[in-house]
């Protein structure tokens, strides 16, 4: 089973040792190397970075890679199988994932509960309304039938975020064939000078909002695993700017 999971980083990191992980320097375009794999190298949009995140990465692998399962973890954040003492040591190893493979083509992370808001409510809260007003707008151009997944998006409040996943490769070419035009599109009619460079992001996390609008769409089986990250996280500011976002209408200038 040759699977390959990309580890989207920007700078030089700890990687896990296991053959099925590909360390890939995304954003690299007109960057020096870090030693890790480029993602500026055959069919790319590299020069994306600043506004597709680790969708540069993902769009790499999918063009460049023969496997037959792909994958996305980031630097910092990695699936586990089972949480050990040693947080790098709890990192997914082949022998974990593959009889879960067996059974199922998606692996995801476990959700991300909201609570008091729904995906809708959150995004447009943190960041702008008018992001997913002109996203809406070109789903129904595009690809009217996704429609009424958006619309659910009012209503759920629970989703999996950070565009991590590992998928049969072609369920992938399904899903990136979905994905990227309507980003495309998206990127055409957004003014993007207008943004923040915090928002200027924002293709990065439309693109977490529409991986489950594509496996509710088309009732794609999946199992989550937990994740863990590899530095800590700021939990009491990542908790007062959501309380923030959500009462006081202060977007977020940051990530967690």
């Amino acid at each position: 089973m040759n699977i390959k999971i990309i580890v989207a980083a920007h700078k030089p990191y700890f990687m896990p040792d296991d053959d099925m992980y590909l360390p890939l320097q995304v954003g690299s375009f007109e960057k020096e190397g870090i030693g890790f794999a480029r993602d500026d190298t055959g069919d790319n949009i590299s020069e994306k970075n600043p506004r597709f995140c680790e969708l540069t990465g993902i769009y790499w692998a999918w063009k460049n890679l023969d496997c037959d399962y792909i994958g996305l973890s980031h630097y910092r954040r990695h699936f586990c199988f089972k949480k050990k003492g040693d947080v790098k040591k709890s990192i997914l190893k082949k022998e974990e994932l593959v009889p879960i493979l067996d059974k199922y083509d998606v692996v995801l992370p476990k959700k991300r509960n909201y609570i008091i808001e729904s995906l809708y409510s959150h995004y447009a809260n943190t960041h702008s309304e008018e992001h997913l007003k002109i996203f809406k707008a070109v789903l129904s151009d595009l690809c009217p039938e996704y429609l009424d997944e958006f619309e659910a998006l009012k209503k759920r409040r629970s989703g999996h975020m950070f565009n991590m996943f590992i998928m049969k490769k072609s369920l992938a070419d399904n899903y990136f064939s979905f994905m990227f035009p309507v980003l495309f599109e998206l990127e055409k009619r957004v003014d993007i000078e207008k943004e923040s460079d915090f928002n200027k992001r924002m293709f990065g996390r439309i693109s977490e909002l529409m991986l489950d609008m594509w496996l509710r769409k088309n009732n794609i089986a999946y199992k989550e695993i937990p994740f863990i990250y590899t530095e800590k996280i700021n939990l009491p500011l990542k908790i007062k700017k959501f309380l923030m976002a959500k009462f006081f209408k202060k977007s977020y200038d940051q990530s967690f």
